[in-house]
């Protein structure tokens, strides 16, 4: 049996641990009908672009939630061009910065960095899964 479900990436980046966003949107992820690879916790940038090139997966969700996320984010767009996967969307969300930063300035820092998509804290599945939808076509 084939299984034509659209492959996405999710994890949580750097030495970040913070697992109870990734369960539950792995979780809705899987039943809104996407096949997950879910890589966890403590996720290097190789580790997520090695596993898009080996399924074929169509984007990347990177969770941050321990405030280094500029750091840990910073140079994933241009390493998958590097290797072939310029195309692949890139979404990342959680606290992505130390401090109270007006959240348009960190959106504009990510997107500049060549994210697809960035969420604020607390943002719901739902929306996530609208995106991913509307952004792959499915």
């Amino acid at each position: 049996m084939e299984n034509n479900k659209v492959k996405v990436v999710l994890g949580v980046i750097g030495a970040d641990c913070h697992a109870v966003g990734n369960k539950i949107l792995n979780y809705a992820l899987i039943s809104a009908g996407f096949e997950v690879i879910n890589l966890g916790v403590l996720v290097p940038q190789e580790e997520f672009i090695n596993a898009a090139i080996e399924t074929g997966a169509k984007a990347i969700l990177v969770a941050s939630l321990y405030g280094h996320g500029e750091i840990d984010c910073r140079g994933l767009k241009d390493r998958c061009r590097e290797v072939g996967l310029g195309d692949i969307k890139l979404y990342v969300g959680g606290n992505l910065v130390v401090g109270k930063t007006d959240f348009t300035a960190v959106r504009d820092k990510f997107l500049a960095m060549g994210y697809d998509r960035v969420y604020e804290p607390g943002i719901l599945p739902d929306q996530v899964i609208v995106d991913l939808k509307n952004d792959l076509g499915v």
